[in-house]
C-alpha cells in the first residue's frame, strides 16, 4: 500500500494556468469549439486547463462552459462515478456564486478547470454507449436490428 501512495501521491501537483492575454481568449466561442477536438485525443489535460481558464477569465458565461462539458461528459463511456463529478463541481460553483465574494472568483474558475481536467483525462473513450442506446431505442420502437437473407 505504501508503494501504491508514494507512486500515486508523490507527483507534482499540476499547475493552475494564468489568465491568458492572447488573441484567443477574445473569441470566446472558438475555445467552446475547440474543446471537443481537444477531448478527442489521449491526455490533453494541460491544454483543456488552458481552455477553460482562457474562456472563464476572458468573459465566458459559465452556463455555456458547464452545457459544453456535459455534452462532453454525454459522449463518453461514462459512469456513475464521472457524472457524479461532474454535477459536484457546478453544485460547488453554484454555492460559491451565491456568495456575493469577490474573491471567490479564483476559487471558482478552479472549481471548472478540476472538472474539465477530469474529463480531458478520462477521454476518450470507446464511445459505445451511444450505440447501446441506440439499438435499445430501435428495439422499443420494434424494429429489427439485424434482417436475416433467405436464398
Amino acid at each position: 500500500m505504501r508503494i501504491y501512495l508514494n507512486r500515486f501521491l508523490n507527483i507534482p501537483p499540476a499547475t493552475i494556468p494564468k489568465k491568458s492575454i492572447n488573441d484567443k481568449a477574445n473569441n470566446l466561442d472558438t475555445i467552446l469549439r475547440e474543446l471537443p477536438d481537444l477531448l478527442d485525443k489521449q491526455q490533453r489535460v494541460k491544454e483543456t486547463g488552458e481552455l477553460v481558464v482562457d474562456y472563464l477569465y476572458g468573459g465566458g458565461r459559465s452556463d455555456r462552459l458547464a452545457s459544453m462539458l456535459v455534452k462532453l461528459l454525454l459522449r463518453e463511456d461514462r459512469n456513475f462515478h464521472s457524472i457524479q463529478m461532474i454535477e459536484g463541481a457546478y453544485r460547488q460553483y453554484s454555492l460559491l456564486e451565491n456568495d456575493n465574494n469577490d474573491g471567490n472568483n479564483a476559487a471558482r474558475v478552479n472549481i471548472l478547470l478540476a472538472a474539465s481536467r477530469y474529463l480531458a483525462a478520462h477521454s476518450p473513450t470507446m464511445r459505445s454507449q451511444g450505440r447501446t442506446y441506440q439499438i435499445a431505442n430501435q428495439l422499443h420502437h420494434g424494429e429489427q436490428l439485424f434482417e436475416e437473407k433467405i436464398t
